[in-house]
C-alpha cells in the first residue's frame, strides 16, 4: 500500500493551490509557545499563590482538591480575567518572547512554520486555517518577502477579496493575540460571526 504521506505529497503536486492547512496549538509548541493546557496550569499556580498555597507536584491535581472539577481553561480565564482587554492583555506575554529569549531564538518560527511557509511560497498552498493566536506563521513568510492577508475578525471577513484570488491567506478563526476579540471562553467560541461561518464553508 502506498504512504499515506507519499499519496499527499502527490495530491499537493498534482494540484497546487486547491488545498487549505490546518493547524493548531502542536506546530508552535516547539517554539516556546505554550498550549492551552500548560496555560490552565499556570494559571492554576497564580490560583494557588493569591491563597497562599503551594501546588507541589501536580498544579492540576492540586485544584482538583480544592475545587473537586477538572481545571478548564475556558472558565478559568473567565473567572480571573473578566473582560475581553484583560484576557488579551494577560496572554500577550505568552507570545511575545522576552529579550532573553529572543537571543535564545525562543518564540521564532520554527522549521515547520518555514515549512509552511515555503509551501504558500510556492503557490502549493494558498490558504491556512488556524486555531493560533500567535504571529510565526506571518514571521515565516515575511522573512521570504511575503506579507499574507490575515483574516482574523468578521470585520477583515467581510472586507476580504474572495478566497479565489488570494495567494497567501491565513485564516485565524480565534483572532490574533493583538486584538481584544481573540475568543477564549466558551460564551465567545459557542458561535463564530456570520462572516467567518461563510468564509470557512468557503
Amino acid at each position: 500500500m502506498i504512504d499515506p504521506l507519499v499519496s499527499l505529497a502527490f495530491s499537493l503536486q498534482a494540484n497546487r493551490g486547491a488545498y487549505a492547512l490546518l493547524i493548531g496549538s502542536g506546530v508552535s509548541r516547539s517554539a516556546g509557545i505554550p498550549t492551552g493546557w500548560e496555560i490552565t496550569l499556570e494559571l492554576v499556580k497564580k490560583v494557588a499563590a493569591a491563597l497562599g498555597s503551594e501546588v507541589g507536584a501536580s498544579a492540576e491535581e492540586w485544584f482538583r482538591e480544592t475545587y473537586h472539577k477538572e481545571p478548564d481553561y475556558s472558565d478559568l480565564l473567565d473567572q480571573l480575567c473578566k473582560s475581553a482587554p484583560e484576557r488579551q492583555q494577560y496572554l500577550k506575554n505568552f507570545f511575545e518572547p522576552t529579550t532573553e529569549e529572543r537571543e535564545d531564538g525562543v518564540k521564532g518560527p520554527t522549521l515547520a512554520h518555514h515549512a509552511i511557509a515555503e509551501l504558500m511560497a510556492e503557490g502549493y498552498v494558498r490558504v491556512i486555517v488556524t486555531t493560533n493566536f500567535d504571529r510565526l506563521l506571518e514571521h515565516a513568510l515575511e522573512a521570504r518577502g511575503i506579507v499574507p492577508v490575515v483574516i482574523s475578525n468578521a470585520d477583515q471577513a467581510k472586507g476580504m477579496l474572495p478566497l479565489v484570488h488570494q495567494k497567501h491567506c491565513i485564516v485565524k478563526i480565534h483572532g490574533d493575540y493583538l486584538d481584544t476579540r481573540i475568543m477564549n471562553t466558551e460564551a465567545e467560541l459557542a458561535s463564530y460571526a456570520p462572516e467567518m461561518d461563510r468564509l470557512l464553508d468557503q
